[in-house]
């Protein structure tokens, strides 16, 4: 992943507390390289859960078409916990292919982090996520 992209989900995720935040994360297609990072609404009114904005999924899907990029994956945050897969992530997840990246706050008082998973309906499998 690219440090921009670390770097902004960071923040984004930061400035979203007390709620969630979410977005889309954008590499070349096929690929498995996050490049870019699209910020996107989170229309839940709820505190801890998030309803990503579909119309920010397909307006990125058609700036996206023929060009060499596409929707890799998904992020969100965690604003009081840990950055694991909730059960509400799983049973929620219409994405198998794609790679899911929660940014948590960790009870303990450390700063956020990011930990990336591909999700299954009866768990995860987290993926290993290299900064440069």
């Amino acid at each position: 992943m690219a440090a921009e992209v670390w770097a902004d989900l960071r923040m984004h995720a930061s400035e979203a507390r007390p709620r969630e935040c979410c977005g889309l994360l954008v590499g070349p297609r096929a690929g498995t390289r996050i490049t870019a990072s699209r910020r996107a609404d989170n229309l839940s009114t709820s505190a801890s859960r998030f309803e990503l904005d579909p119309l920010a999924h397909v307006r990125a899907l058609r700036e996206l078409r023929g060009t060499p990029v596409d929707v890799l994956g998904f992020y969100h945050s965690h604003p009081h916990s840990a950055p694991f897969p909730s059960a509400t992530d799983l049973a929620e997840s219409s994405y198998p292919d794609a790679v899911h990246l929660i940014v948590g706050f960790p009870s303990d008082g450390t700063d956020a982090v990011i930990r990336a998973f591909v999700l299954r309906i009866d768990g995860y499998d987290e993926v290993t996520l290299t900064v440069a």
